[in-house]
């Protein structure tokens, strides 16, 4: 490890320990602040999924063209009313990605609309390619190393990953579901919404490669002032393939053409999933318990941190608050039969270069002089820089002298 990164580690170091622990104390409280909220919305999510049945695609239909049972007794405008709140209920389907134009083209097996990728033949509605950059890792003869490059403008994020992402609107349709020859097209589908969607998509890697970038006249430079230079290439490519088996939770809706659109909501952490419902609970439920003894954890440390840096500053501040009082009561002391005897009848010579009241009764260790009275001696051991008026040496103790 350089020096310099020794060193920058120990600034950190300081940083984080500053007022006894108090910098330390209040990041591990944010993130136990932050472990707790996330904990409590994974308990909410888990109480919505477990309150959401797993739901046919036919049934969702009846809801969006409001011809269900329920809603045969009840008014026009009712009925009306109850579907419209029913299209903003949780709802939990499972069935097979098919692409939009696919289920709405004449022919069964023509896969009209759906994306390729680039380096397998297989069909997918959603496809995701990622450029990596990695570069040299050796430091230079300066010794530079990447975060002070970054510093320096020499390399950002952007220049190391590169995400392309191309979609096609798609479907979830019926794992038994039939074609409708009449209509020329499946008759149960359910359309997927993800252009809002800030939650993961359960891709399939199907291409992997590194590629090495062969070295060129100016890499020895490069290499020599610590600029990083390319040293490889690594391509990936995911895809959601069609004909695949996903389970969608979200909200319901009804798209223009009166097709059920499912979209994602934002109370839950999850939106499309390889899981079922029933390996999503257990998911959700481990992930709860891992959040709650993880908050538990950070709390007891937070609070353990904060407690420690809280009584250590009390102390501190105890002590200062003493050590400003002292000179007060010295101040307010009381005069002796030695002190008498000292301020009686004293020449020039013996009087106290401090207060030039009583004679000189203390010796400074260890430079010896014998200049001050007791009562100053000990103000001069006592305060924050000790030492000696006559000579600036370093006061370590004083001793007493008497005349024979």
């Amino acid at each position: 490890m350089a020096a310099h990164d020794d060193e920058l580690y120990v600034a950190l170091t300081r940083i984080a320990l500053a007022g006894d622990g108090v910098v330390l104390g209040i990041g591990m409280t944010v993130l136990a602040l932050r472990t707790w909220f996330k904990y409590r919305s994974h308990a909410k999510a888990l109480k919505d999924v477990e309150e959401t049945p797993l739901s046919r695609i036919a049934d969702l239909r009846s809801l969006v063209d409001g011809s269900s049972e329920d809603l045969t007794r009840t008014s026009l405008h009712e009925s009306n009313k109850e579907v419209s709140m029913k299209h903003d209920a949780l709802v939990m389907v499972r069935g097979k990605v098919q692409s939009k134009a696919s289920v709405e083209s004449k022919d069964k097996n023509h896969d009209t609309g759906a994306l390729t990728a680039q380096n397998v033949d297989e069909k997918a509605v959603y496809l995701e390619r990622t450029q990596t950059c990695l570069y040299n890792e050796w430091r230079g003869i300066f010794g530079w190393s990447y975060e002070w490059r970054a510093i320096l403008g020499w390399g950002s994020r952007k220049e190391q990953v590169t995400v392309s992402r191309r979609k096609v609107p798609f479907v979830l349709a019926e794992r038994d579901g039939e074609w409708d020859q009449k209509l020329g097209k499946l008759a149960v589908y359910v359309h997927i919404n993800i252009e809002d969607a800030k939650h993961p998509v359960p891709l399939v890697t199907v291409y992997h490669q590194l590629h090495p970038v062969p070295s060129s006249s100016y890499t020895f430079l490069q290499a020599m002032f610590g600029r990083r230079y390319l040293v490889g290439l690594l391509d990936e490519e995911k895809i959601l393939p069609i004909g695949r088996e996903i389970t969608a939770v979200g909200t319901l809706d009804m798209s223009l053409d009166g097709y059920p659109v499912i979209k994602p909501s934002g109370c839950l952490p999850i939106f499309l999933t390889d899981l079922t419902r029933e390996q999503l609970l257990l998911d959700l439920a481990n992930g709860r318990i891992v959040l709650f003894w993880m908050g538990i954890a950070v709390t007891t440390v937070a609070v353990g941190v904060l407690g420690y840096a809280l009584i250590k500053n009390w102390t501190k501040w105890k002590e200062r608050q003493q050590q400003r009082q002292q000179p007060d009561e010295g101040s307010r002391h009381v005069p002796g039969d030695d002190d008498v005897e000292d301020m009686a009848d004293i020449p020039d010579g013996e009087l106290c270069v401090v207060c030039l009241l009583r004679r000189r009764r203390a010796a400074f260790i260890h430079c010896g002089h014998r200049v001050c009275c007791v009562g100053c001696a000990q103000h001069v051991e006592q305060g924050d820089n000790p030492r000696c008026p006559v000579c600036r040496q370093t006061v370590t103790g004083i001793v007493r002298v008497f005349d024979s």
